[in-house]
């Protein structure tokens, strides 16, 4: 049986939230894991299959691929799926234009026929994609840097020797033949690039990490490769209020406890009369924000504030302001 690289789970399994980098002028995110979550991270590790993400919008699914990563340590590679998304394209992409711009290039300088096969040679224009980083960094890299790449950018800290986390964000975005083009390659842990050798995964496995906000119904037989996190916000009152100010807590700490409790209430309120889309954790914790930054500007009270943005950041449904 072949060894497997031994996981430090410590930075996951600890009750301090995880701080992510974010870019000027987009607001921090902190992400506090349960155990649910960790659980699941722990068990698709394990069992060496990609995790499917089930769940409404706002819940923290996508975030949780980039907590995950930062705990463990891996450089995150993501991709977000839309309609025109393609399998191949989470595998490689071949830049057909840039061949075609060559081989004009190289028709005026009249190469001869040995230069003219080297300089339009097939794997000179293929570019990995997020699951080829995923699998095999190192030859990805060579790829990258052979054919003038950019490599995926990582934050300090992250090591591509520890394994990726690879996020396929909004599967339900691309209709059926995304996920039935991904099965050989993650039920076999290898793909065939075109023109290229095989691209065969290498330990650390990377862990995949596959969101959907239940737009539309994978395959079953992508769902057997699958393990499947199911996260959801409290279904009682009592229980979500309490997840919220929790959070709010962590985000927020300079903010009163009458206040989060205030727009957890107005959040809980709002859910019973949306139909969708249902305000959830992160319409939430952008109340709050916008609240705190209002407040330091001294545009008014934190209590006259509250209800104000709160029918801009909870009621988006039609029906006009709360």
């Amino acid at each position: 049986m072949t060894k497997r690289t031994v996981i430090d789970f410590s930075r996951l399994d600890s009750d301090e939230p995880v701080r992510l980098v974010s870019e000027p002028g987009v607001p921090e995110q902190v992400h506090v894991f349960d155990d649910d979550s960790r659980m699941a991270v722990k068990s698709a590790l394990a069992a060496g299959r990609p995790l499917l993400v089930r769940g409404e919008p706002g819940v923290g699914k996508t975030q949780l691929a980039a907590a995950t990563a930062k705990a463990l340590r891996r450089p995150l590679v993501s991709c977000v799926v839309n309609a025109r998304t393609e399998s191949t394209d989470l595998l490689w992409h071949f830049d057909s234009v840039r061949r075609l711009a060559e081989a004009q290039v190289c028709g005026v300088l009249k190469l001869t026929e040995e230069e003219l096969e080297d300089k339009l040679r097939v794997t000179r224009f293929v570019e990995p994609g997020p699951l080829w980083w995923g699998f095999d960094w190192d030859g990805a890299k060579a790829y990258a840097k052979e054919n003038h790449c950019s490599l995926p950018p990582f934050d300090d800290g992250m090591d591509p020797e520890n394994g990726g986390v690879v996020l396929i964000d909004e599967i339900d975005k691309a209709d059926s033949d995304l996920p039935n083009g991904l099965l050989e390659a993650l039920g076999s842990g290898r793909f065939t690039p075109h023109g290229c050798p095989p691209v065969v995964m290498h330990d650390p496995a990377p862990l995949v990490i596959i969101t959907t906000n239940e737009d539309r119904v994978l395959p079953d037989a992508f769902l057997r490769r699958c393990l499947v996190l199911h996260m959801s916000l409290p279904s009682t009152d009592d229980a979500l209020r309490e997840l919220l100010v929790e959070r709010g807590r962590r985000h927020f700490p300079l903010i009163s406890e009458d206040l989060l409790q205030d727009a957890a209430n107005l959040l809980i309120e709002d859910r019973r009369a949306a139909t969708t889309p249902k305000p959830g954790q992160a319409e939430f914790l952008d109340l709050l924000r916008a609240v705190q930054m209002l407040v330091e500007q001294k545009v008014d009270t934190a209590e006259n504030l509250l209800k104000k943005v709160a029918g801009y950041t909870l009621k988006k449904h039609a029906g006009g302001p709360l």
